[in-house]
């Protein structure tokens, strides 16, 4: 599939890559979700996969946290109840974090073509500190945009807006790697071709992305 895979960068003169976080960079989200319900056990409030799925993934913690606990709220206090959250997660994933497989292939593929390489993650600055604390992939990025940088979470298309005009990229010379439905809609919604991974989705369900793979190792076949 590389040579398909190339003459598909090579149609859209794709100039930048962009990546999501979690459930792209890393296969994450189902440590995501079981902190969220050890969390929220303590908080008495119950929560399923498929609430997770739909209504939470793919968000701002802000959007997340205002969700689950029903309103609006302060900056600051959205950002107690996401630290508080976020700690539990990082104490889950840190036996298990990894990769998806073919990432570091796909990171030296862009890397050898001078094709530039940012991260648009609705996550927080300790979770990005974390993952490249685990996994040294920090090297390759040009950009990393976070939640703290945007106003309007996924599906709204500002945060790959914002990453493509920090690193100088028109979004039509973009291609977006996501996992979720919201991150789907904001690369579409961004004018960019946006290829979709089946770390939290099935393949039919992510039917909206223009490719859909099970890993980044299946553009290399």
């Amino acid at each position: 599939m590389l040579t398909l895979f190339q003459s598909l960068l090579n149609q859209h003169q794709i100039q930048a890559a962009i990546f999501d976080l979690d459930g792209t960079l890393l296969d994450n989200n189902s440590y995501h979700l079981k902190s969220w319900l050890k969390y929220l056990e303590e908080k008495q409030i119950d929560i399923s996969e498929e609430e997770f799925g739909k209504n939470i993934s793919g968000r701002t913690n802000k959007d997340a946290v205002e969700y689950i606990f029903g309103r609006k709220m302060s900056d600051e206090e959205a950002m107690h109840y996401t630290l508080e959250k976020e700690a539990v997660y990082r104490k889950l994933y840190a036996p298990f974090i990894q990769p998806v497989k073919g990432l570091i292939s796909l990171l030296d593929f862009f890397k050898e073509r001078s094709v530039k390489m940012a991260i648009a993650t609705s996550g927080i600055q300790p979770n990005i500190d974390f993952m490249f604390n685990h996994v040294p992939i920090r090297k390759y990025f040009d950009e990393v945009v976070n939640s703290a940088h945007i106003r309007h979470g996924k599906p709204d298309p500002e945060i790959y807006l914002t990453t493509a005009k920090w690193i100088g990229i028109a979004p039509a010379r973009c291609i977006v790697f996501e996992d979720s439905f919201p991150g789907i809609a904001s690369g579409k919604s961004a004018g960019m071709y946006v290829v979709a991974i089946t770390t939290t989705h099935t393949r039919s369900e992510l039917s909206g992305a223009d490719i859909v793979i099970d890993d980044f190792s299946e553009l290399f076949r």
